[in-house]
């Protein structure tokens, strides 16, 4: 038997690095799970290697029709949630000096207000003693160059968390942040500018 038998989960962002990471090791531990990510070639490919147990809907988690599209899917084929990975996200480092409304608004729309909603969504389809994940960052602990607005993204999520796990505490489920170090994954390359630049982030300890 595996730790996830019989789970439903929901994975933002699960057609690559840790998002898929995580999907494959969800399936093998009995889940079933639902992918979504922007671009379709790369979630075709994902569903692929997972294998089975899964679904993916073509989406982005910033755009509310796009989250309403996939809880939809959710409700028609299981009806329920048990897990929601809120992972999807992006990094393009910019110094302060050269940052722009865009670029700020490209950082908070997908990596916090995203990450918001996709979990304000899940709430109608959420089992009783779920659990709420959201992709963080050692990053807003570091004071990494370039990285203002990214880094302040994942600080918001450690306080939605917080907030989160008072509100819902009546029906047993728990929200956490996972802040894991610099990893190597396609955002980093497309984040980077060039490869001294992924070196340089994949360096830091």
């Amino acid at each position: 038997m595996g730790a996830l038998d019989g789970k439903v989960a929901v994975i933002t962002g699960g057609n690559s690095g840790i998002g898929l990471a995580t999907a494959k090791r969800f399936v093998k531990e009995g889940a079933y799970v639902f992918i979504t990510g922007r671009r379709q070639a790369e979630l075709d490919a994902a569903v692929s290697v997972i294998g089975k147990n899964v679904t993916a809907v073509q989406g982005d988690v910033s755009k509310l029709d796009d989250l309403d599209r996939l809880y939809e899917t959710v409700r028609k084929v299981k009806g329920h949630v048990d897990v929601v990975f809120a992972n999807a996200g992006v990094v393009d480092p910019v110094s302060l000096a050269e940052s722009t409304p865009e670029t700020y608004d490209k950082h908070f729309n997908l990596n916090a207000r995203g990450a918001y909603f996709t979990v304000q969504k899940a709430l109608p389809l959420l089992a009783d003693n779920a659990s709420i994940i959201l992709s963080g960052s050692a990053a807003w602990q570091m004071g990494i160059p370039a990285f203002g607005a990214y880094s302040a993204t994942k600080a918001a999520l450690i306080s939605f968390v917080r907030t989160w796990t008072a509100e819902l505490a009546s029906r047993g489920i728990r929200a956490n942040v996972i802040s894991p170090g610099p990893t190597e994954t396609p955002m980093v390359h497309v984040g980077a500018k060039d490869l001294k630049r992924v070196q340089a982030i994949t360096s830091r300890r």
